[in-house]
Order: C-alpha cells, then sequence, then structure tokens
C-alpha cells in the first residue's frame, strides 16, 4: 500500500540546509494500522506530508497504492489527496454554521459524486454519529467533532486514511474513545491507518510502531495481536 525508499527531504533556509528525513525505506501494507512516533524534529511531520501527498521528496521514491507519486502533476496528486486518502487532522477543521452532514458530504461534492447524502449518512453511522447528522460543530463534544472528521476521511472509501494527532486536542477519556474507533474500524473494515503521534500510550492503540529520530527509523515494531 505504502512503499518509501530511501527518502530524504531537505529543505533550505536561506544558505542553510536542514535534513528533515535522510534515507527513510518503509513499507506499509494494506490493512496495517501503523503509528509513526517520534520527538519535534524527528521528521514524522515531514514523513506525513511525504505519505499524504503534500510535500515530495528530495530523492528516492514513493509509491502508494502501486503509484509512483513523483510521476505525478499537481492536478493528478490533487485526485490522489481526494480519493486515495482520508486525512483527520487534531484541530478538526470542519466547517463551522453548517451540519455535521454537510461537512462529511464536502468531499463527495469536490469529487462531483453521485448519492453524496445516503454516502455521508452511511459514513456518520459508521462513527456512531448517525443521530447527530443535523447538528452543528459547535453544538458537537470534540470527540464527537473528531468523530465527523473521521466520517469525512473514511466517505470516499479512501485506501488509506491519514490521523495527524487526532487526539491532540481532546480529554483522556475522548482521546481514548477516538483511538478505540480508528482501531474498529481497522479491525473491522481493514482499514489502512497511518497514525502520527509524539505519545507512547497513543501508539498502543495501532498494530506497528515506527519510531523516528533525527529523519532515520529508530525502531520498527510489530505488537502482538
Amino acid at each position: 500500500m505504502i512503499r518509501l525508499e530511501a527518502v530524504t527531504k531537505t529543505y533550505r533556509m536561506g544558505k542553510v540546509e536542514v535534513e528533515a528525513l535522510r534515507g527513510v525505506d518503509l513499507l506499509v501494507e494494506a490493512g496495517e494500522f501503523v503509528a509513526i512516533m517520534g520527538a519535534s524534529g524527528s521528521g514524522k511531520s515531514t514523513l506525513m506530508n511525504i505519505i499524504g501527498c503534500l510535500d515530495v521528496p528530495s530523492s528516492g521514491r514513493y509509491f502508494l497504492d502501486g503509484t509512483d507519486v513523483a510521476r505525478l502533476d499537481d492536478d493528478q496528486l490533487a485526485v490522489i489527496r481526494n480519493r486515495k486518502i482520508g486525512f483527520v487532522f487534531q484541530s478538526f477543521n470542519l466547517i463551522p454554521r453548517t451540519t455535521a452532514l454537510h461537512n462529511v458530504e464536502m468531499p463527495l461534492i469536490y469529487a462531483g459524486a453521485p448519492n453524496r447524502r445516503p454516502r455521508a449518512l452511511e459514513a456518520l453511522e459508521s462513527v456512531g454519529l448517525g443521530n447527530r447528522a443535523g447538528h452543528q460543530p459547535t453544538e458537537l463534544s470534540g470527540g464527537q467533532q473528531q468523530r465527523a472528521a473521521i466520517a469525512r476521511a473514511l466517505v470516499t472509501n479512501p485506501a488509506i486514511l491519514l490521523a495527524d494527532e487526532p487526539t491532540g486536542n481532546l480529554d483522556t477519556t475522548s482521546s481514548v474513545e477516538i483511538m478505540k474507533l480508528l482501531a474498529q474500524l481497522n479491525r473491522e473494515q481493514a482499514r489502512t491507518i497511518v497514525l502520527i503521534t509524539h505519545e507512547r500510550d497513543i501508539a498502543a492503540f495501532a498494530g506497528r510502531i515506527v519510531e523516528l529520530r533525527d529523519g532515520l527509523i529508530l525502531s520498527d515494531e510489530r505488537r502482538a495481536a
């Protein structure tokens, strides 16, 4: 599903070059739940941006679902982001003053997809939020807002769910509920999930933990089922 081969990323800041990734090899199979951990400056955000087709490597190759991402132009990358990857962010990124249902419909509207309303409602029901479809984000708790954001990420049936610090704005109880939901989606729907986090107790919900340090993979451990 995801294959990175000797991926590097160097940023130029004036006359200074910063190596964010220094030769990363990573293989994520379909149906895996992988947590990518690391402290600030470890390279995990850069790696997330490359996996999510928001940035491109300086060198090396990245294959997403068999496609060599380096060969795609901006329009093709936009299509990949809309259809192949479901994004879940720390800040929810829901549109205010519109309903949860309409928020979930948005990726389908951008894609010009048919049957948008029933598909959006089905996605909300899959995250236990069907009874809150008509509520605006301000009428939802933080945990419910993140559930709506997960439903929005799922509605296009993406190959990968990419969650960037999805519990960062939640209390402990809501964080556990969201992580249990992600684990359930992985288990029951065989969703491929890549989670970015700096918290080990959050990473523990994944079946595999990849730890980065200084732009390199420090460890890659599979957890017992």
